[in-house]
């Protein structure tokens, strides 16, 4: 799937391959976690792709106001659905 930005597609292709090798080789395994494991292998790649789509929402002037994204959601309770 391409990304948002044209410009940002080959950053969300290196990330997917660096998290989807990290989830099977690292995190099934369940060496998760481990003293000598960087516990976020990939940041550095999500961060570069995650400016990118920043921008690129920017430039388009895509509307976000009123969008949920993952993460803590303030003001909602953890039993909230």
């Amino acid at each position: 799937m391409n990304s948002v930005g044209e410009a940002c597609t080959e950053l969300k292709r290196d990330y997917d391959q660096c998290f989807n090798r990290w989830f099977a080789d690292t995190f099934l395994k369940g060496q998760a976690g481990a003293a000598d494991q960087d516990p976020d292998p990939c940041r550095l790649l999500f961060r570069r792709y995650q400016l990118c789509v920043q921008k690129a929402i920017k430039e388009k002037d895509i509307p976000i106001e009123g969008l949920e994204f993952m993460g803590p959601s303030k003001g909602k309770s953890e039993d909230s659905p």
